[in-house]
C-alpha cells in the first residue's frame, strides 16, 4: 500500500541529504515498515538545518517539495494566503496516487488538507494525527479549535489519532477518534535504558536533568530557579541542561550572575544516541514546559529510571498516573517542583519504586507498540490488515473508511 503524508514539517539540505526534525523522521521511517512506498509533501527551508535533524529512509520515502509558509507577522500570514492555491493543487494532484492519506495537524497545510478531504472521494482511507493537545486547558489559536472541531465531527471522512484517553465526562464521544501513545523508543533503546536504570540509587549529589530546547517557553529559566531554591536547602546537587536554543546565552549569563555555575552545567545539543549518558546518571527530570501535548523526553527519562517532574497539561497527568512514576505539576509553580524534589530526597524508597515503575512502563512508547496499535486501529476502522507480513488489500475494496459507532477507543 502507498501512503501520502501531508504536514508542514520543515525540511533542509545538509551535506547532500534532505533532513527534517529528527523525532518526526524517526516516526515516519518506522511507518515505512507498514507501507510499500511513502510520499511526503515537504516544505523546504533554505536556512541551515537544526542539529537535531535526521534523514529519511531513502528507499521508502520520497519528497514532494513545497515552498514554506507560516509565521506571526502580517507579511507571513499574507504569504500563507498567497500560497494556499498552490498547496491545495499539490495535495489534490497527489491524492489519487495514495491508498492511504495521512494528515498531521494542527497546522495551516493540515487545515487545508482536511477541508479538501471533505470535498473529494479519494483516497477512501484517511488518517489524521492530531499532535497537539486534544482537550487543552489554556487558550489555543482559533485555527486549532476549528481543526479539533472538524476532526471530532468526522467531516474529513476518516479517523483521527490523538494523545490521551478522554472519557465521557471530559468530551463528547466521537466515533472517529482513537487514542495511541506517541512513540520515541526503539527496542534497543528500551533495553539500554533498563540496563542503566535498574541498579540506580538516589544518592548525593542529586542529579537533576533538563533535556530540550533551551527557551523560557520550555521552562529552561524555571529549571534554573528550581535548582537555585533546592540549593538553598543545603542539598548537594548537580543540574545538567542538555539542549540549545535562543535563550541559552542569556540564561548562562544569569547563571553566572546568580553564582550557580558551581552546580549547573550547560552541555549544548547532543544527538539522541548520546543522551543515555545523561539519562543513565540522572535521578530526576525537571520539565516545567507550558507548551506540550506530550514530551518525548518524558518517555526517554522513564525508560532509564529517571523520575519525571512534568507539566500538568494535556495527557501528561494521565500517563504518569497510569505508569505510577513521577508527578504532573503546575509548570509555573516553582515551589511545587522544589517540594517534589525534596519529597523524593527524603523518601528514597518511594523514588526507587517510581524509578522501577517508569522502566517497566516505558514499553508503551516504543515504535513496535505504536505500529501494533496502528494495525489494530486500521483493522477496527477499515476492516483491513496493514503490515509488512500481512495480506494487503487494496483500498478500493473498502466500503466505508469509518469505524462503527462506539466510544473513543484506546489502543
Amino acid at each position: 500500500m502507498k501512503l501520502l503524508i501531508v504536514s508542514d514539517l520543515m525540511h533542509y539540505h545538509r551535506d547532500g541529504q534532505v533532513v527534517a526534525w529528527g523525532t518526526t523522521v524517526r516516526e515516519i521511517n518506522h511507518l515505512a515498515q507498514m507501507f510499500e512506498e511513502i510520499r511526503c509533501l515537504a516544505c523546504f527551508d533554505p536556512r541551515p538545518a537544526p542539529a537535531s535533524s535526521l534523514p529519511y529512509d531513502p528507499d521508502k520515502v520520497k519528497l514532494i517539495p513545497l515552498p514554506p509558509s507560516g509565521g506571526k507577522t502580517l507579511g507571513a500570514k499574507l504569504n500563507i494566503l498567497r500560497l494556499t492555491p498552490l498547496y491545495l493543487k499539490r495535495i489534490y494532484q497527489e491524492l489519487p496516487w495514495a491508498d492511504v492519506v495521512h494528515v498531521r495537524c494542527p497546522n495551516n497545510i493540515g487545515l487545508l488538507a482536511i477541508l479538501l478531504l471533505s470535498l473529494v472521494s479519494f483516497p477512501k482511507l484517511r488518517w489524521v494525527k492530531y499532535a497537539g493537545d486534544w482537550k487543552p486547558m489554556n487558550r489555543q489559536p482559533w485555527s486549532y479549535d476549528f481543526q479539533r472541531w472538524w476532526l471530532e465531527k468526522g467531516l474529513h471522512r476518516g479517523i483521527v489519532t490523538v494523545h490521551g484517553s478522554w472519557s465521557d465526562h471530559i468530551n463528547k464521544v466521537s466515533k472517529y477518534v482513537y487514542t495511541i501513545a506517541t512513540p520515541s523508543l526503539t527496542e534497543g533503546e528500551l533495553e539500554q535504558g533498563r540496563l542503566l536504570g535498574y541498579g540506580k540509587k538516589l544518592n548525593y549529589p542529586i542529579y537533576l536533568l533538563f533535556v530540550g530546547r533551551v527557551t523560557n517557553n520550555k521552562g529552561a529559566r524555571r529549571v534554573l530557579q528550581i535548582a537555585q531554591e533546592i540549593h538553598k536547602h543545603g542539598l548537594a546537587l548537580e543540574l545538567h541542561v542538555v539542549g540549545d536554543g535562543p535563550d541559552r546565552p542569556a540564561l548562562e549569563t544569569w547563571t553566572r550572575e546568580q553564582r550557580l555555575h558551581s552546580f549547573v552545567t550547560f552541555h549544548g545539543w547532543y544527538p539522541k544516541t548520546k543522551l543515555s549518558d545523561f539519562y543513565g546518571k540522572a535521578h530526576i527530570l525537571l520539565f516545567p514546559s507550558v507548551s506540550e501535548g506530550w514530551g518525548n523526553v518524558i518517555a526517554e527519562a522513564l525508560s532509564h529510571g529517571v523520575v519525571p517532574l512534568a507539566p500538568a497539561v494535556s495527557i501528561i497527568p494521565q500517563a504518569l498516573a497510569e505508569i505510577g512514576a513521577g508527578q504532573a505539576l503546575n509548570p509555573l509553580n516553582i515551589s511545587a517542583f522544589v517540594q517534589a524534589v525534596l519529597y523524593y530526597v527524603t523518601n528514597p524508597d518511594r523514588w526507587k519504586v517510581e524509578s522501577l515503575a517508569g522502566i517497566e512502563g516505558a514499553w508503551r512508547f516504543t515504535y513496535n507498540e505504536y505500529l501494533t496499535g496502528l494495525r489494530r486501529i486500521f483493522a477496527d476502522a477499515w476492516g483491513i490488515e496493514i503490515g509488512r507480513n500481512s495480506l494487503l488489500q487494496r483500498a478500493e475494496s473498502i466500503s466505508s473508511p469509518l469505524c462503527q459507532d462506539q466510544s473513543i477507543k484506546t489502543i
